[in-house]
């Protein structure tokens, strides 16, 4: 089925980029826009760029622009029609759709598929919760036990499956869903040998449904309440096109909010210490399943916020092997707290046992940095053996070293010196040599930069590294590093364009973004700057695209307004035009409020901007057909086609020094 264009223009039209993005980043204010970090590459300056007035994004760190509509389609990798599905169901449109033909079915893109039958699988398994006997005795009773409501059982979508072999596939198949998809959804496992459907690959278990960012369940987890030694207590999805264990976190649709507003996450290991901790009003919560924490784990919290408090029981093996993956965090530039549990307690027992406020009290009382916690472990493991002390203060400092922001290991180092009753000057040196050791054991690699350039030319070529501050005060002495970019011959590698090729980009946009407007009653800019152009045609493919375009719809006394560039059919002129619509820098208001100096907009002096723009583009042109002289001249087999080649250059030279002068220029 597709959906029907009414529908999908009623989507558009409701859909609000901020709240769509704000699902899935933190933003925050900046100017008439929103920032964030990037939700599509690492980074820890945000370059991420939310317009509310034009309904579109920007990403200047990848390139990554569109509307609501794409960035659900690229945050969540689903296609056109789920992403509407998605917007639909958010924002209560209801779905109209039209048949489709047999070859557009067979298209349907695949990862959909395993959408809904995963979807599918959680009704079903919620169903035999709620509704039959088996479900009821065993999932349900167990659920109550653990004194989950009826409100939480519905959040996260708890379930139960039979202890039968096909009780789901058996369904399922005669509903339509297809074996292979059943499989690749992870729901379903083929017995080898064997012609038949295969058996379910949950039975007898409580279901606990995994979501991803949107929503969308992606997974199932599964635990089995009988005792049964061949059997594993806790039972996963395996991986699959759509379910990357390493990459999701249990929780994160129903806490990503709370997160947000809280600017705090809470992080625990199993599912039902999320739950019993959302029962208790601590809805900030999310758990890595078991799994080590890692760098996408980690990044996924840093949409959100970046402070992470991490919660243990006592068990020490686990929290030491803990430790060393708690590094991965400290890199992201997360500030990392850790609260500890007595022993025999993890999260979900103990607020269980003393109640939710006496849980929040003693969060707050025994919440250590994560830094604090590594020292006082360590140390009390070490005792007063010299040599482990050694490696304490070795491995500690290795954990500073890892936080990007300068100040904080700064702080770091003096409270460390303290604890460990060390010069602070000492641990600084040992950081400065393992930074070394770490650089001469690997070629230094640059900071992915920029392979494309703004629309405004050469001149926005970036030339710092996007993750380091030039200004940060950093406590090393370590080898130089490479603050501002290539080199120079390496940055004119890059420049791959003429004069000419900036100068027609700069008329496109100029005609794209206040084609519409009028100079004066009567003349827009359309009309003004095309009239002044007769007889130029742009040599670059697209540019040259937009230009007849312009021409044939002023021949037809209409003008292209601004939205059609927006929506248009080809990404590559969208996503110019939502390039050309994000300015990078915002003018600070402290200028005009504060100061009284007054900076005009492009829209205040169109008039002056459409004149030097056309003078510019003819100077740029008539410099190429000078080049063009100057290789005739060279291939000229007679004198007087020289002396012809040569009267063309002259003018085309008086052209170009005319337009210098008005232009200001000192050399024509």
């Amino acid at each position: 089925m597709r959906i029907n264009p009414e529908t999908v223009d009623r989507i558009k039209q409701t859909a609000d980029i901020v709240e769509v993005v704000g699902d899935f980043v933190s933003l925050k204010k900046k100017g008439a826009n929103y920032s964030a970090c990037c939700p599509f590459h690492n980074e820890k300056t945000p370059s991420f760029n939310v317009n509310p007035v034009r309904q579109i994004y920007k990403c200047f760190g990848c390139g990554a622009a569109g509307d609501a509509i794409k960035f659900v389609m690229d945050v969540d990798g689903i296609g056109y029609g789920e992403a509407l599905r998605y917007l639909a169901d958010k924002y209560g449109i209801e779905i109209e759709e039209e048949e489709v033909t047999n070859e557009e079915a067979v298209r349907q893109n695949a990862r959909e598929s395993l959408y809904i039958v995963l979807n599918y699988a959680k009704n079903f398994y919620q169903q035999h919760l709620h509704e039959h006997e088996e479900g009821q005795a065993v999932g349900l009773s167990y659920f109550r036990e653990r004194g989950f409501s009826n409100n939480i059982l519905k959040k996260f979508e708890l379930g139960y499956s039979l202890d039968k072999w096909d009780s789901f596939s058996k369904e399922a198949l005669e509903k339509g869903y297809s074996s292979e998809v059943l499989e690749k959804a992870g729901l379903l496992i083929h017995k080898e040998g064997s012609n038949s459907g295969g058996y379910d690959r949950f039975r007898g278990r409580v279901i606990f449904p995994i979501h991803n960012v949107a929503g969308k369940v992606i997974a199932f987890g599964a635990r089995i309440l009988k005792t049964d030694k061949n059997q594993p207590k806790y039972l996963n999805s395996p991986e699959t096109e759509v379910y990357h264990k390493s990459e999701v976190l249990y929780g994160i649709y129903q806490a990503k909010n709370a997160i947000r507003q809280q600017d705090h996450c809470y992080l625990v290991e199993g599912y039902t210490d999320v739950i019993s901790l959302q029962q208790a009003g601590i809805e900030n919560v999310v758990a890595s399943s078991g799994t080590s924490l890692t760098t996408e784990q980690i990044k996924l919290i840093g949409r959100f916020t970046p402070n992470v408090t991490i919660l243990y029981d006592g068990d020490v093996a686990g929290i030491k092997a803990a430790l060393r993956g708690l590094d991965l965090v400290l890199e992201e530039g997360l500030n990392v707290n850790v609260v500890l549990f007595p022993d025999g307690d993890d999260p979900d027992s103990y607020v269980r046992k003393v109640g939710a406020e006496a849980f929040k009290e003693y969060l707050r009382k025994a919440s250590k940095d994560f830094i604090t916690f590594k020292t006082e472990t360590l140390l009390q493991d070490a005792g007063n053996d010299p040599f482990r002390l050694a490696a304490v203060i070795g491995d500690v400092v290795n954990s500073i070293i890892k936080i990007p922001d300068a100040i904080k290991r700064q702080v770091f180092f003096h409270r460390t010196a303290d604890m460990l009753k060390v010069d602070e000057q000492m641990l600084i040196t040992e950081g400065n040599k393992l930074l070394r050791k770490q650089q001469s054991q690997k070629p230094q690699e640059r900071t992915s930069r920029q392979s494309g350039f703004s629309p405004s030319g050469p001149a926005d070529i970036p030339l710092s590294n996007n993750n380091i501050n030039p200004f940060d005060p950093a406590p090393f002495d370590g080898p130089p590093v490479d603050l501002f970019g290539p080199p120079v011959e390496e940055q004119e590698a890059l420049v791959q364009h003429s004069r000419l090729y900036y100068q027609e980009q700069a008329f496109i946009k100029l005609l794209v973004l206040y084609g519409t407007k009028e100079l004066e009653p009567g003349t827009t800019v359309s009309q003004y700057v095309l009239g002044e152009i007769q007889g130029i045609d742009f040599k670059d493919t697209v540019f040259s695209h937009l230009l007849t375009m312009f021409r044939e719809h002023l021949g037809r006394n209409s003008v292209l307004p601004t939205e059609y560039f927006l929506n248009h059919h080809e990404s590559e002129i969208r996503n110019m035009t939502i390039e050309w619509l994000t300015p990078k820098y915002e003018l600070s208001e402290l200028w005009s409020e504060k100061f009284e100096i007054y900076v005009p907009f492009e829209t205040d002096v169109l008039d002056k901007t459409a004149f030097v723009n056309i003078l510019r583009l003819k100077k740029a042109f008539v410099e190429e057909k000078m080049k063009a002289c100057q290789q005739q001249q060279i291939q000229a087999k007679t004198v007087e086609e020289e002396i012809a080649v040569m009267k063309e250059y002259l003018f085309y030279k008086g052209i170009s020094m005319a337009a210098a002068k008005e232009l200001g220029n000192v050399v024509g």
